[in-house]
């Protein structure tokens, strides 16, 4: 049996997603032609396709991706309530007296939106509306502002309980709740890290990172504790309830997005911060994404059904089995090709396009169980660092969509540069010490 057609399937539909096609039918459309040409040649036969409607069933009772337009659900009422925009001035005002204390609450309120929404578009879009324009307002550098911003808002990528997360279980068939546990050390060693680096420009360039004017922080001290009694700690105790019932195993992802969804629409009642109107636009918004979730999986499962039949993914397995240096030579070459497929294409595609080409070379290796835990968390880190990579690195055409004009993007892609170094640095230590990740599995 010739051997070419799986190698020409997998170039057409990477020619034609770099091209601009949508993902979805470009992964459908080519399923349906070279499933055709699959059967004409005597790959398979039409009965080997009859399994598509079996899978497509399979994806519609996965209670795993349930979790996902709960998640998406539950971060956009905390937008659209402006409840994230009191988290971002409250932490403002707590940290305002010190040189680099918005960027600080910035990156806090960051990982904090990560752990709310899980979406890295949500939150760079959020923070530079609602952060930037004050930064700016008060002499920071617009390359730290903006820097800082599109490093904290892809801390949605890592941080649980992050949709990447979710997917990326699925895809890796472990337990996304492992994956949620595995990487929450990372994900906090990342934030942290920033701001420590914000904390280093403020000490070392005090122009670059002013204090907040002593008129902006004319909130006494009884009413700081009251504006933090009440605008801090409703979110924090919800994000505390629905991470701790995954981690502590008594709620599965789905049931505690579920429950953080309808947490935070009572918080945004209980404000008197929500209205038909918004609750419509958070619905629509997490139904669009939602749908586009599942139409990218399904034309993802037609696509890699087809692939297996005219055994492209023999192809790839002893492609990448046989890199010099094994299980190193497969980490190099999955890093680099993740990493490069995150500067043009979102990461739904990549996951359900390649990790479902990847993982059997990489169990056939050894890397399984909690293995498989760390290697999913890697490949989020990698991602995370792809999003803030210029010139194509999404988080930047994310703020420089809501930016002020006096922003230039070279100006964000100057911001970015040390974060993608942190992240950088992040990652090898991820790579070099698997117990980040698997010392709370």
């Amino acid at each position: 049996m010739n051997d070419w057609l799986g190698p020409l399937m997998f170039g057409v539909v990477m020619t034609l997603i770099f091209l601009g096609f949508p993902v979805a039918f470009t992964l459908g459309g080519a399923a349906l032609i070279f499933g055709a040409v699959g059967v004409s040649l005597g790959y398979f036969d039409w009965v080997y396709l009859s399994n598509f409607p079996e899978r497509v069933f399979g994806i519609m009772e996965n209670q795993v991706l349930l979790a996902v337009p709960f998640f998406v659900l539950m971060g956009t009422i905390l937008q659209r309530s402006q409840l994230a925009e009191d988290l971002l001035h409250s932490i403002g005002m707590l940290f305002g007296a010190r040189r680099g204390g918005l960027a600080l609450a910035v990156v806090f309120v960051g990982a904090l939106l990560a752990a709310a929404t899980g979406v890295v578009g949500a939150s760079v879009v959020a923070m530079g509306m609602i952060s930037l324009p004050v930064m700016l307002r008060y002499g920071y550098s617009r390359e730290l502002a903006t820097g800082t911003i599109c490093a904290a808002g892809t801390l949605g990528q890592l941080i649980p309980p992050s949709i990447v997360l979710i997917v990326l279980g699925d895809q890796l068939e472990v337990s996304a709740g492992k994956l949620f546990r595995g990487a929450f050390v990372p994900g906090l060693m990342l934030a942290t890290f920033y701001a420590i680096y914000v904390a280093l420009v403020a000490w070392r360039h005090p122009g670059r990172a002013p204090a907040l004017p002593p008129e902006e922080r004319n909130v006494s001290g009884a009413g700081l504790l009251l504006l933090v009694l009440k605008v801090l700690i409703p979110p924090l105790a919800l994000i505390l309830i629905v991470l701790g019932s995954i981690f502590l195993g008594v709620a599965t992802p789905t049931k505690a997005g579920a429950l953080g969804a309808l947490g935070a629409l009572m918080l945004a009642v209980l404000r008197r911060r929500i209205s038909f109107a918004k609750l419509r636009e958070s619905v629509e918004e997490t139904a669009k994404l939602t749908t586009m979730v599942i139409f990218l999986l399904i034309g993802s499962t037609a696509f890699t059904l087809v692939f297996r039949g005219v055994y492209g993914d023999v192809w790839i397995e002893d492609m990448l089995t046989g890199l010099p240096g094994g299980k190193i030579g497969l980490l190099v070459v999955a890093n680099l090709v993740i990493f490069g497929l995150g500067f043009f294409i979102d990461f739904f595609e990549i996951a359900f396009i390649v990790l479902p080409l990847i993982v059997p070379a990489a169990a056939s290796l050894g890397i399984e169980g909690d293995a498989m835990i760390w290697f999913g968390v890697m490949i989020a880190m990698n991602l995370q660092t792809s999003f803030l990579t210029p010139p194509f690195g999404f988080a930047l055409f994310y703020l420089r969509g809501v930016a002020p004009p006096e922003v230039r993007t070279g100006d964000i892609y100057r911001g970015v540069l040390p974060f993608i170094g942190i992240q950088a640095v992040g990652l090898l230590l991820v790579i070099i010490f698997p117990e980040l990740v698997t010392s709370l599995i």
